[in-house]
């Protein structure tokens, strides 16, 4: 079983790219974060006919994540277990974690999630981000509870150490790259999570992220964001892993490029 995650940075702008990728890359099972639209904006057709069975917790203009298998889903949540201790999900939605049971001949639970940016620093977002990392922890203590496969898969908006940016310096006062937001990344996988990156022996260097300004695609100032995080069950499945790099040099390209890792069926 192949299972993709990706940041779309719009789901309707995009849309070209994103079937096209779809269409050579064949994945089962597929995570998008930044969908930036209503459920009733998200383009369900295009990919129902490419054989996949959809699943959406949108919000208007911003965040917004999606679930598409082409296997049977069931046990659907959207939005993260836990109260927000901070305000910030009580001013407006905050549409972030979608999760369900893929029902293939072995089953797999995937969690999608697009977790807070958190800049400025010093400032209620940053504490947001501390806070909803808090209560992924939580979660994930209780999904490794049920001892079944699984993946917390998407842009976790965190760069885990200096090897993940080629240019750590431009990150110091970034939201991404404090400490608190790698000790809170450790604390999730020292759960006992493995990464799909690590057990894939990825070389340093392998980026997920570019961003639009200053030509860092031309000068390769990416940085590694988007992860898979594995559960014990999932990681004696594990048969590969591959950071579609190429998909950042399409037409209309997202700012980030998909990661599929492969499971034995």
């Amino acid at each position: 079983m192949r299972i993709a995650t990706w940041n779309v940075n719009s789901v309707n702008a995009r849309l070209p790219t994103v079937l096209a990728w779809l269409e050579a890359a064949r994945p089962d099972v597929v995570g998008f974060q930044e969908i930036k639209c209503l459920d009733e904006k998200f383009p369900r057709e295009a990919f129902e006919d490419l054989g996949y069975n959809v699943e959406i917790h949108g919000q208007k203009s911003y965040n917004g994540v999606a679930l598409l298998s082409k296997h049977p889903v069931s046990d659907v949540h959207r939005g993260l277990p836990g109260v927000d201790p901070t305000g910030i999900e009580a001013e407006g939605e905050q549409s972030r974690y979608i999760e369900a049971l893929i029902e293939a001949p072995r089953p797999v639970r995937v969690g999608c999630l697009y977790l807070p940016n958190g800049n400025p620093v010093g400032t209620a977002k940053f504490a947001y981000k501390l806070a909803w990392m808090e209560r992924l922890q939580a979660h994930a203590r209780s999904l490794l509870a049920q001892e079944e496969a699984f993946t917390l898969c998407g842009d976790y908006n965190v760069i885990p150490t200096p090897e993940d940016a080629r240019n750590p310096a431009a990150w110091t006062n970034d939201a991404l790259f404090q400490p608190e937001s790698q000790a809170a990344f450790r604390a999730l996988r020292h759960l006992g999570l493995y990464e799909a990156g690590e057990l894939g022996k990825q070389p340093p260097g392998t980026y997920t992220f570019w961003d639009y300004q200053a030509g860092a695609w031309q000068r390769d100032h990416g940085i590694r964001i988007d992860f898979h995080l594995l559960s014990p069950q999932a990681a004696d499945r594990f048969r590969g892993v591959e950071t579609h790099r190429d998909a950042r040099d399409m037409d209309k390209p997202s700012d980030h490029v998909p990661v599929v890792v492969e499971l034995a069926d």
